[in-house]
């Protein structure tokens, strides 16, 4: 499938309608020619599957992170026609709103050498994580309900975090629509000992420094002065409750595409019309797993700001500690976008993407009209990470951008390849502290897992829908 796209310019390849009986719109792969060359097949497959779903509207994207995963890639993203389209858990993932959100400081890296051992050690102690992992917080039934109706709100009333972090985050941090009643009691069970949790896999925490300033007046805007400075990256997401409201809704959805007449190009695409009671059930249940997620970066930050409290001294206000943004990359919204000069609502489902709004753009908070949306991008571990900001060609994406690296290999792959105290041993050998549950997860998210992030960041500046603002490099890491 692969050697069908079609070269449109030296950042964009589309895949024909004509490549494949029941295609109803292209597929757009947005890469560069080094980032193309990696782009497995069976992903290129995938994104045309999602190009025969009834409803899509313009394009099925690709972005330059893309790689095979459950039904649609990861790094892609599907809009479908409020009426005549689709909603699908399998295009949304299961980790429902893994997202990342990124806290400034006043501090420079040469303050905090002398403690980052310590520091990182106690981020580790005070944020839970690996699997099955437990948090500090004792959640009844009810207050789990609030959580999933008012997501990070919750946080700030039970005094974690601020109306400014609020503010400076995806939706304001809670999708409003949430219906705990559309969510299995098997999810609640799941959801009600992991709130305040990293998990593990890809999650991390992640103290890192200003490496290069792309753009230094939207730089100083997002609250980036300097080279050195210190800043924290927190991914993570709804952990064992959102995998479950997935689990769920699949099932649901296998009889309901049945029920339709959907055909599905693969089964792991199974869906529900979107304005359907099977799909507007799915939709207010993962809103609740975002709401979840929101949350529990939120608590996360408020003890990430007690450990540096407790290691540098003083308070954190004192050192700076204001959030830059909190950005979703598994997700489902209705939005709207403009198709063939119409504005119109559309549900679009971003799984291992990132929103990335221009400036003006209505949905960006006040702080940021002026320049827009901070766009926070993780490397792989050990290498460098990324704030973008999104600009007007984004809306041929439907303002959507790469979320990462993208993996090259399987976990699985990189167990065989990798040995975890190798990779501890090579990070140390660059400075980088690591703190790790298991070794285990050092070989699965060993930098040799995955693309070369400074590729992935120049496809997305070349083909012009989001454009780079400061670099980060890994100063200490800990892992679940």
């Amino acid at each position: 499938m692969k050697e069908k796209a079609v070269k449109i310019n030296d950042f964009v390849r589309e895949i024909p309608t004509s490549a494949r009986e029941k295609m109803n719109v292209p597929g757009r792969i947005y890469a560069s020619d080094a980032i193309f060359d990696e782009v497995q097949d069976d992903a290129v497959k995938q994104l045309t599957n999602v190009a025969c779903l009834p409803g899509i509207v313009k394009y099925a994207v690709a972005l330059p992170d893309m790689h095979w995963g459950y039904g649609l890639p990861m790094g892609a993203v599907g809009a479908f026609d409020r009426k005549e389209g689709v909603i699908s858990p399998g295009m949304t993932g299961f980790d429902i709103n893994c997202g990342i959100r990124m806290i400034k400081t006043d501090l420079t890296e040469e303050e905090i050498k002398p403690k980052l051992q310590e520091l990182i050690s106690k981020l580790f102690k005070n944020v839970p994580s690996g699997v099955g992992s437990k948090g500090r917080l004792k959640l009844s039934n009810d207050e789990l309900d609030e959580v999933l109706v008012k997501g990070a709100r919750w946080a700030v009333e039970n005094g974690y975090g601020t109306k400014e972090d609020l503010k400076r985050n995806e939706e304001n941090g809670c999708m409003e629509g949430a219906d705990p009643n559309k969510v299995s009691d098997k999810a609640k069970k799941r959801g009600i000992p992991q709130l305040g949790t990293l998990g593990a896999g890809n999650h991390f925490l992640e103290i890192q420094s200003i490496d290069r300033l792309f753009d230094e007046k939207v730089a100083k805007a997002f609250g980036i002065e300097k080279k050195n400075q210190v800043v924290i990256m927190l991914h993570c997401g709804s952990r064992g409750f959102g995998h479950q409201v997935a689990s769920d809704y699949l099932k649901k959805h296998k009889q309901a595409a049945k029920k339709y007449g959907i055909w599905l190009p693969d089964p792991q695409l199974v869906c529900a019309p979107a304005d359907s009671q099977e799909g507007q059930d799915y939709y207010k249940a993962m809103k609740c797993a975002v709401n979840y997620a929101f949350t529990n970066r939120l608590v996360m930050t408020h003890w990430i700001r007690e450990s540096f409290e407790q290691v540098i001294g003083g308070t954190w206000e004192d050192m700076g500690m204001d959030s830059i943004y909190g950005i979703c990359h598994n997700i489902c919204k209705l939005e709207e976008h403009e198709v063939d000069g119409k504005k119109k609502k559309l549900y679009v489902h971003r799984k291992g993407s990132t929103r990335a709004l221009p400036k003006r753009h209505k949905l960006v908070p006040d702080v940021y009209q002026g320049v827009g949306q901070p766009v926070l991008i993780a490397g792989s571990m050990g290498t460098a990470s990324y704030i973008l900001v999104g600009r007007e060609k984004a809306s041929e994406t439907f303002y959507s951008t790469c979320h990462g690296a993208g993996r090259t290999m399987s976990r699985t792959g990189a167990l065989k390849k990798f040995w975890g105290e190798d990779v501890k041993k090579e990070l140390k050998e660059k400075g980088i502290y690591t703190r790790a549950t298991h070794p285990k997860v050092l070989s699965e998210e060993a930098p040799g897992a995955y693309k070369d992030v400074d590729e992935v960041i120049r496809s997305v500046d070349g083909a012009g829908i989001s454009k780079p603002v400061a670099r980060m490099v890994p100063l200490a890491v800990a892992k679940g």
